[in-house]
Parts: structure tokens; sequence; C-alpha cells
């Protein structure tokens, strides 16, 4: 997986938070990932499934978003719920390099043996970055959202 080398993941905090608040999901994703304010909230109430909220930096600027919580239920593994590059900085890689800090560091830790996230079937940019970072298909459907795949990546 490509890393881009400015891209930084930091914790979004009160120093950060304003700057997160103003990031803007493209409108072509709307229908595939929460704005900011939805991934800062998921992170709230996710809080006892140690949620982790990330600002995707590069240098001094947040130019994305990440999600992750512990999924403690089988299959217990790590839940990728959001990655969000605003839509001023696409196509530059930063996603792709979040992914992959984002994994390496999961991997360190090794809580869990795997990382899991749900993509919608129409969202081929999203399958796209997770299939090339080595996500595959877990071949689960859940009947609540049958609208989208579940893939996962084995640390």
């Amino acid at each position: 997986m490509s890393k881009h080398k400015d891209v930084t993941l930091t914790e979004v905090n009160e120093s950060n938070f304003l700057e997160a608040m103003s990031l803007r999901v493209a409108e072509s994703q709307r229908s595939f990932v929460a704005d900011a304010a939805g991934i800062l909230a998921r992170g709230y109430v996710f809080r006892a499934d140690r949620a982790r909220v990330y600002a995707v930096q590069v240098q001094n600027e947040l130019v994305g978003l990440l999600l992750v919580r512990d999924l403690k239920e089988e299959p217990a593994c790590y839940d990728l719920q959001q990655l969000m590059i605003d839509a001023r900085h696409q196509n530059r890689g930063y996603g792709t390099s979040a992914l992959g800090q984002l994994l390496s560091s999961l991997k360190q830790e090794h809580a869990f043996d795997m990382v899991e996230v749900c993509v919608k079937k129409d969202d081929t940019a999203a399958l796209h970055l997770y299939e090339k970072a080595g996500f595959v298909d877990s071949g689960y459907i859940d009947e609540e959202a049958a609208d989208s795949l579940n893939l996962v990546y084995y640390l």
C-alpha cells in the first residue's frame, strides 16, 4: 500500500475539534459516509467500545477523519466505522495513506486478529481503496444492510 509521506493520524481533541468540524464530504459521497459531525458523534456514542476518532493531517492541516472501535461480539474485531477525506483534498493518496497507517497501528496493538468495514456496494471508490489495501469480502450479509459488503483485513 502506498504511503503519503506527509500524512499523519492525530486524535481529535479540543485543540483541533473546530477544524475537524469544518471538513466536508463530497456531494457524491453523502449517501456513503457520515459528515464530520456524524463521525464525531459516533465516536462519542461508541466510547464504551474504545472508539477513537483520528484526524487525517497533512503537515498542519486536517484533511479527513476516521473512526475505529473495538467490536467485542463475534466476530470480535476492530470495526472501521468511517473514513472520510474532505472534498477539497481527494484523489491525492491521503485516504490510502491514512488507512495504511491505521492498519499498521492496529497490527502493532493486536487486540484483535482482523479489521472489519461495511461498504455500500455502489461506493466503488471505497471498495477499490479497501481491496487495494488487502481487505476481502467476508461473505457475511447483514440483513439490515443488504446493499453493503462486509470486508475484512487480517492482521
